[in-house]
């Protein structure tokens, strides 16, 4: 199969590989990210990504630690993959006079490369956050599909070379990390796109790339006028995934700013991702921003498949980034039984979700419904148990009762190393978390 991100490494001849900036870049003195924002402080806001200059996942993450995720945030995720031969390195330039921040992932000689099933069996197994799990996850899925639409291949058997790399899984790892870290909701601008050609392993490719172009899908996008690539294949696959609405600059007062910096020469722009944390405004109605809801719930009913295929189209939704996803018994025409499916989604997944509810029901349409939804600020703690490390969701504030809710994957795989049964595992974990809260 062809490369589907090998510019943004220095394979091809363009996009976010190695070079200069607009202007030369001035090292700057070397400090640590100030780690100083609080997990989910972003709850119940914007995080907006204004991409001029385009994106890819290290400047993702670059911009993140700018903006004041703690370094630990990303370290600890990538910590449990189980990849070797990397080191990371966060300097600190200036580039067209504005200080800003890499995220730089050096890696030893002789570092395989990877398939899409191999990846994905990688991150299923790790003990991630759940939702920087679901987000990677849907980033490379995303990615895989386009690599498979693009080269007419299984999309298990996608084969990928640069973005199966260890820099490009630890770039996409971390960028989901970072970004679930904040809580927010992610808003991005309109993505330039380059032009022209670029070399690849097997030969020229458009600019685009191809599959950064079915990346894209449901994303908008502008002309960048600029012979390189602008948005590199793992930066289309994770706006992709997480953004909820774009939006050339959303209604919000701004409160936190952070700059990422590419490595690549671009002699008309500095090679800089802003990313901005805000308040969203509210009109005189309580409508934040723009009216149009960032969420939709998809729906089709069902009177001829089994519960086994219905089940499997729900749990590959959820794999394709759906927030939720379920079933309802429902009378249909003619008096049969059947089950409503109900997945919601970002609105920019809108497309991918119905495919996968189509091909995975045999449905003949889906129904997609614009959908707001109110969300509870959360956190998540690690509680220690006589089964091992258990992560507890925790959701406080807004004058409501505390809810304590040991997460499920956790306890499962904890009841099944110990042999001893599920509740028992809940049980200390609510009791751990107990424990501390009153020491």
């Amino acid at each position: 199969a062809l490369s589907p991100q090998a510019a943004s490494r220095g394979a091809f001849s363009s996009g976010h590989g190695h070079g200069h900036g607009h202007s030369d870049p001035i090292d700057l003195p070397d400090a640590p990210p100030t780690g100083d924002l609080q997990p989910n402080a972003g709850s119940g806001k914007v995080l907006f990504l204004d991409a001029p200059s385009g994106l890819a996942g290290d400047m993702i993450v670059a911009a993140l630690l700018d903006l004041g995720v703690p370094l630990a945030a990303v370290e600890e995720p990538l910590a449990k993959l189980p990849l070797e031969g990397y080191q990371i390195r966060t300097p600190r330039i200036s580039r067209s006079g504005i200080a800003a921040r890499r995220f730089v992932v050096d890696v030893d000689d002789g570092q395989p490369q990877r398939r899409y099933r191999e990846i994905r069996e990688m991150l299923e197994g790790a003990d991630l956050e759940p939702k920087t799990q679901r987000l990677a996850l849907a980033a490379f899925r995303r990615l895989a599909e386009a690599e498979a639409a693009a080269h007419a291949m299984p999309v298990d058997d996608v084969h990928f070379h640069e973005v199966g790399a260890v820099d490009s899984i630890v770039d996409a790892v971390a960028a989901a990390a970072a970004l679930t870290y904040t809580g927010a909701e992610i808003v991005a601008s309109p993505l330039p796109m380059g032009r022209g050609l670029m070399h690849a392993q097997h030969g020229p490719l458009p600019i685009p790339a191809p599959a950064t172009v079915l990346c894209l899908r449901g994303v908008p996008t502008v002309d960048g006028k600029s012979d390189a690539e602008l948005v590199t294949p793992t930066g289309a696959c994770l706006v992709g995934a997480a953004a909820t609405r774009f939006a050339r600059w959303p209604a919000m007062c701004p409160e936190r700013v952070g700059w990422g910096s590419g490595t690549r020469h671009l002699p008309d722009r500095p090679n800089l991702l802003r990313v901005v944390l805000g308040t969203p405004l509210q009109d005189e109605d309580g409508l934040v921003g723009e009216a149009r809801s960032p969420f939709v719930t998809l729906e089709t009913n069902i009177d001829d498949a089994s519960a086994e295929v219905m089940a499997f189209a729900l749990s590959r939704s959820m794999e394709a980034g759906a927030l939720d996803a379920w079933s309802t018994p429902i009378g249909m025409k003619k008096g049969r039984p059947g089950r409503m499916l109900t997945v919601l989604g970002r609105r920019p997944q809108a497309e991918e979700l119905a495919r996968v509810l189509m091909a995975e029901t045999g449905s003949l349409g889906v129904r997609i419904k614009a959908a707001d939804r109110i969300e509870r600020p959360r956190h998540i703690r690690k509680v220690e148990t006589p089964y091992g490390a258990i992560a507890v969701k925790v959701a406080e504030g807004d004058g409501l009762p505390r809810h304590i809710a040991p997460e499920y994957e956790d306890c499962r795989r904890a009841a099944e190393a110990h042999g001893t049964p599920l509740k028992r595992v809940y049980e200390a974990a609510l009791a751990a978390f107990d424990a501390g809260a009153n020491s």
